[in-house]
């Protein structure tokens, strides 16, 4: 029963439900059948505007193609006028170019005719002037060669003559300002400069008590002589000059030590071969000393220190050195505090032109024994024994024109004022009237001189000229080529001044 009531209710069921189904269908079909009229009505609308555009769009194209046809006609228009224009221009500029060619062809021909017009009158021109060349030859018996050289070596002389006097105007110039400024600088460091003047000359002579010491000094068969002058190195002269024993050696040192073993032999009386080697060693060590004391107080009274012990005991031996009767030592002292006050007033290196000054003559020390000049030779021993390279170019070149540096150049300048001092330096007689008679000769070798005088213990020539051969600009020039060729030539201390004196004369008698 229950089960028939069940099947019965799902059956019942299955049909409501069934029939529901039923109705929602019908009902959907009829919703959908709206849809589809509407969704037509819409699709002809769209349709209908879609037409609608494409009417307008074809419409707005064929306006737009209308107006980019009038344009392009419009631009072909344009393009065409500014092609005729041109092709006017174009014509009007060939139209030119033949007028002027036309005219250039003219103007050729014209220029040619000138052209052989002026040849012509180049021609007639040459002619006329080889017809007066001639003329002037045969006139002033002159080629044009010649005539063109007297005209050249005439500009030439007026040119050099100008020169001359303009080169005189300046140096005179020149010459009284630096005149002035190194007068100034020289007087300040002279003043400055308070030494003593050494003038002595080397005795080479040892005096004797009596003549009989003589033969004592010899000894039997000259032994005793023999041991001394092989101790010392030196050569010892024995004549007839009464109480004298005269010493010679180059090497000042040995001379000195061999003369003052020779005072502690006669002094002491006892002279045999034995008792001389120890006079000798005694006066090589008490030399050695002095050498050393020498140097050393040297360099003290410069203020100088760091030089090398050998270059100081070479120092010392300048001591025993004298040049023209000058102490060379002293002579040494003297250009270092010369160059340092020097220094000081020009602004230079004081210290450097003091040690340069004080060891620029140091080759003198070896130059009996090694051969050169003495600056040379100092320059390399000090080089040797550490003196920087500015010292060794001071010492090197003090007796050169040229310099490379400044205070070179005032230690030069200290040993020449230190050499020139008056009674600082003394030569023989015949040296003396050797080097008067070569600045005179020096002089009188120039075309123009009539007369020459060294005056002034040859510190001055004066020079007479011809007034006729010289005029004051030569002068000048004969002045200064005079100097140079002293300077070249000839050897002396210090400087020379040329004077060169022209004088004219006029007479006249009164009748």
């Amino acid at each position: 029963m229950s089960i028939l009531v069940i099947i019965l209710s799902v059956l019942a069921a299955a049909g409501i439900a069934g029939s529901g189904v039923a109705v929602w269908l019908i009902l959907q079909s009829k919703i959908d059948g709206k849809r589809v009229a509407n969704a037509n009505d819409e699709a002809k609308v769209v349709l209908s505007q879609a037409d609608e555009e494409k009417r307008k769009i074809l419409i707005s194209a064929q306006e737009e193609a209308l107006k980019l046809r009038n344009l392009g006609e419009q631009e072909i228009k344009e393009q065409r006028r500014e092609l005729n224009r041109q092709e006017r221009r174009y014509a009007q500029k060939e139209e030119q170019l033949e007028r002027k060619t036309e005219t250039l062809e003219k103007q050729q021909s014209r220029l040619v005719e000138k052209e052989t017009e002026v040849q012509l009158a180049i021609n007639e021109a040459d002619a006329l002037k080889a017809q007066q060349i001639r003329a002037l030859e045969e006139v002033s018996r002159l080629s044009v060669a010649e005539a063109r050289e007297m005209v050249v070596l005439k500009g030439q002389e007026q040119a050099e003559h100008d020169l001359s006097r303009r080169y005189y105007e300046l140096e005179k110039d020149f010459k009284l300002r630096a005149d002035e400024n190194a007068r100034n600088i020289i007087t300040l460091a002279i003043n400055r400069l308070a030494t003593d003047v050494v003038s002595e000359t080397t005795t080479s002579t040892v005096s004797l008590p009596n003549d009989e010491m003589k033969g004592r000094l010899i000894g039997r068969e000259g032994r005793n002589i023999r041991a001394l002058e092989a101790l010392t190195g030196v050569d010892i002269i024995i004549d007839d000059t009464p109480e004298i024993v005269t010493v010679s050696c180059f090497d000042p040192v040995r001379r000195e030590i061999a003369k003052l073993a020779l005072g502690k032999l006669v002094t002491d009386g006892r002279i045999q071969p034995a008792r001389i080697e120890d006079m000798v060693n005694r006066a090589h060590t008490d030399i050695e000393q002095t050498i050393w004391k020498a140097g050393e107080q040297a360099t003290f009274d410069m203020a100088v220190t760091g030089l090398d012990p050998e270059l100081i005991r070479y120092l010392g031996q300048l001591k025993y050195r004298y040049s023209y009767g000058e102490n060379v030592l002293k002579h040494c002292i003297e250009v270092g505090l010369l160059a340092g006050m020097l220094a000081a007033e020009v602004g230079a290196n004081v210290k450097l032109a003091r040690i340069g000054g004080l060891l620029h003559d140091i080759g003198k020390a070896l130059t009996h024994e090694v051969p050169g000049p003495h600056a040379e030779i100092g320059a390399e021993l000090s080089a040797k024994y550490g003196v920087n390279q500015a010292t060794c170019a001071c010492i090197k070149e003090h007796h050169d024109d040229e310099h490379s540096s400044v205070e070179s150049f005032l230690v030069a300048a200290a040993d020449a004022i230190s050499a020139a001092r008056p009674g600082a330096r003394k030569e023989s007689l015949d040296q003396y009237v050797k080097r008067l008679r070569e600045l005179e000769d020096a002089a009188i070798s120039f075309g123009g001189v009539e007369r020459a005088f060294a005056i002034q213990a040859g510190r001055e020539v004066r020079v007479m000229v011809k007034p006729g051969d010289i005029d004051d600009i030569q002068a000048a020039a004969l002045a200064r080529d005079i100097a140079k060729k002293v300077e070249t030539e000839l050897v002396f201390p210090g400087q020379i001044k040329v004077t060169v004196i022209r004088e004219t004369r006029n007479s006249e008698f009164a009748r």
